[in-house]
C-alpha cells in the first residue's frame, strides 16, 4: 500500500509517459514501411548486443489498444510517441505511404478516446536509409526533406494532436550516430558529426515553420541537456558541446564564437550559411528535457577527445562514484533541479517539460503477477522531488513525461537495458505494471508523491 508523504504539484501539472517508434513499434517490413538507418545498424553483426533488431521490439503496432488501455488503467494526461519516418515516406521524400498514417491516425484515436493526450515526435533516430544512402544528417537537403514530412504528418493528424515535438535529442543522432559510431549510421568522423549537428538543427527549425504555418497549436523541441560539473574551463567547454550547441541556436538565434572555433578545426564552416540562424530560431512553446544525469568531468591535459565529443582534448569524462543505474550512469537528482533553473534563468521565453526520465534497472522477472523494483520507485521519487523544488524557485514547469512506458529496444544495448515501468516478456509480449508503474498511478491520480510504506 501507498501513503501520500511528499510534495503536492500544481494543479494542470501534465502527467505522462514516453516512447519511441523504433523501440517498441516492430512490424519492421509491414505495410509499406521503408528500411531506416536502425533497422540497417541493428542488422549489421556487432552493431547491436546480442544481435538484437527492432523487428520485433514490443509488437506495439499491433498491441496499440492495449498499451493505450493500460496508459489509461495508469491514469496517463499524457503518451508522448514519435512517428516513424520510414512509415510515412518509405523512400524518405516523395509519396506519402496512406497505410503508415493509418496506424498513427488508429493510435491517436484511441489515445482521445482514453482521455489522454497525444504528443507527437517528429523524428526519434529512424532516419530513412534511402536518406542516409544520400548522405543522411550531413546532406543539407534532408532538413529540407524533413520538412515535407513534418507537414505531410500535420496533414492527417494535425486537427487531433495540440502539441508537436520536431526532433528528439539531435546531439546523440549527431555525436553518437555520425562522430563515435556507437548508434545508427555508425559512421565515424568528427566533421560529419559537426555538419549533421548543424543539418539536424536546421531541420527543427524548418519543421518548425512548416507546422506553424499549417496551423500547429504547440511547438516543442527536445534536447538531451546535462549540467557539466567539475574543472571550470572544462565544464564550460562540455556544456558549450552538448548544451549550448543546441540551445543559443534555437532559443536564441546566436551560435557561440568558442563553438565556431571548434566546428571550424573539424568541420570548416562551409556548411553553415547566411539567415541559417534565422531558420533555425523559430518560435517554439515548449523546451522537452531529456535528463538522466550530469556530466562530470575534469582537466586531464593530453587526453585525446572522446570520439563522440570532438572539441574536448583535454578533458577527462569521469564518475563520481556512489549509486548507478544499470547503465552505468550516476545517480544525481540534484542536478535536475540545477539544470531546470538555469534553463529557466537562461533562457526565459520557453516552457519547459520533462519529456524524458527514468533509469535502467536490473529488474527481477515477474512473481506472482508483480515486479518489485523499490530502485527505480526510488530514483523516480528523488527526481521528481528535485523538479519539484525547481518548481517552487519559480520555475516555469508543464509536467513530467516518465521513461519509458514499457520495457523496450534499448538501441545499442539491445533488450538488455530495462527502462520501463512496465514489464514486457519480449518472448510472448505479456505486459505486467511494475511496482513503480502503480507508484506512479497514485502520484498522477493525488497529483503528490507517494511514499511507499509496507502492507
Amino acid at each position: 500500500m501507498t501513503a501520500a508523504t511528499g510534495p503536492a504539484f500544481p494543479a494542470g501539472f501534465v502527467w505522462g509517459a514516453a516512447s519511441a517508434a523504433y523501440q517498441i513499434e516492430g512490424a519492421a517490413r509491414e505495410d509499406g514501411r521503408g528500411p531506416s538507418i536502425w533497422d540497417t545498424f541493428s542488422r549489421t553483426p556487432g552493431r547491436v548486443a546480442s544481435g538484437h533488431t527492432g523487428d520485433v521490439a514490443c509488437d506495439h503496432y499491433h498491441r496499440h489498444a492495449d498499451d493505450v488501455a493500460l496508459m489509461r488503467s495508469l491514469g496517463l494526461a499524457a503518451y508522448r510517441f514519435s512517428v516513424a519516418w520510414p512509415r510515412i515516406q518509405p523512400d524518405g521524400s516523395g509519396p506519402v505511404n496512406p497505410r503508415g498514417l493509418d496506424f498513427y491516425d488508429r493510435l491517436v484515436d484511441s489515445l482521445l478516446a482514453a482521455g489522454i493526450d497525444p504528443y507527437v515526435t517528429l523524428y526519434h533516430w529512424d532516419l530513412p536509409q534511402a536518406l542516409e544512402d544520400r548522405g543522411g544528417w550531413t546532406a543539407r537537403d534532408t532538413a529540407y526533406r524533413f520538412a515535407d514530412y513534418a507537414a505531410a504528418v500535420h496533414a492527417r493528424l494535425g486537427d487531433r494532436v495540440r502539441t508537436w515535438t520536431t526532433l528528439n535529442e539531435p546531439w546523440v543522432a549527431a555525436f553518437l550516430g555520425y562522430g563515435s559510431g556507437v548508434h545508427a549510421p555508425g559512421r565515424t568522423d568528427a566533421g560529419d558529426a559537426f555538419r549533421a549537428a548543424h543539418h539536424l538543427l536546421l531541420a527543427h527549425g524548418l519543421g518548425a515553420r512548416a507546422l506553424r504555418e499549417a496551423g500547429a497549436r504547440e511547438l516543442a523541441l527536445t534536447l538531451n541537456l546535462s549540467p557539466a560539473v567539475g574543472d571550470p574551463a572544462a565544464a564550460e567547454r562540455v556544456d558549450l558541446l552538448l548544451n549550448r550547441q543546441f540551445l543559443d541556436p534555437a532559443l536564441c538565434g546566436e551560435m557561440p564564437e568558442d563553438l565556431l572555433k571548434i566546428i571550424d578545426r573539424h568541420a570548416g564552416l562551409d556548411h553553415l550559411r547566411d539567415g541559417d540562424l534565422t531558420l533555425i530560431h523559430q518560435p517554439i512553446d515548449l523546451l522537452g528535457i531529456n535528463y538522466y544525469c550530469p556530466q562530470y568531468v575534469a582537466d586531464a591535459p593530453g587526453t585525446p577527445a572522446d570520439p563522440a565529443w570532438p572539441g574536448s582534448e583535454d578533458i577527462s569524462f569521469v564518475h563520481p562514484g556512489g549509486p548507478s543505474t544499470a547503465m552505468g550512469w550516476p545517480i544525481d537528482p540534484a542536478g535536475l533541479t540545477a539544470l531546470l533553473t538555469r534553463l529557466s534563468r537562461d533562457y526565459p521565453s520557453v516552457g519547459l517539460l520533462i519529456t524524458e526520465n527514468g533509469a535502467a534497472f536490473d529488474d527481477d522477472a515477474p512473481s506472482g503477477g508483480r515486479v518489485a523494483d523499490p530502485d527505480r520507485v526510488a530514483y523516480l521519487d528523488s527526481h521528481l522531488r528535485a523538479a519539484h523544488a525547481a518548481l517552487a524557485e519559480g520555475v516555469d514547469l508543464r509536467g513530467y513525461l516518465v521513461w519509458s512506458i514499457l520495457d523496450n529496444f534499448e538501441w545499442a544495448e539491445g533488450y538488455h537495458k530495462r527502462f520501463g515501468i512496465v514489464h514486457v516478456d519480449f518472448t510472448t509480449q505479456r505486459r505486467v505494471p511494475k511496482d513503480s508503474a502503480l507508484w506512479y498511478r497514485d502520484l498522477v491520480t493525488t497529483g503528490v508523491i507517494p511514499g511507499v510504506t509496507s502492507g
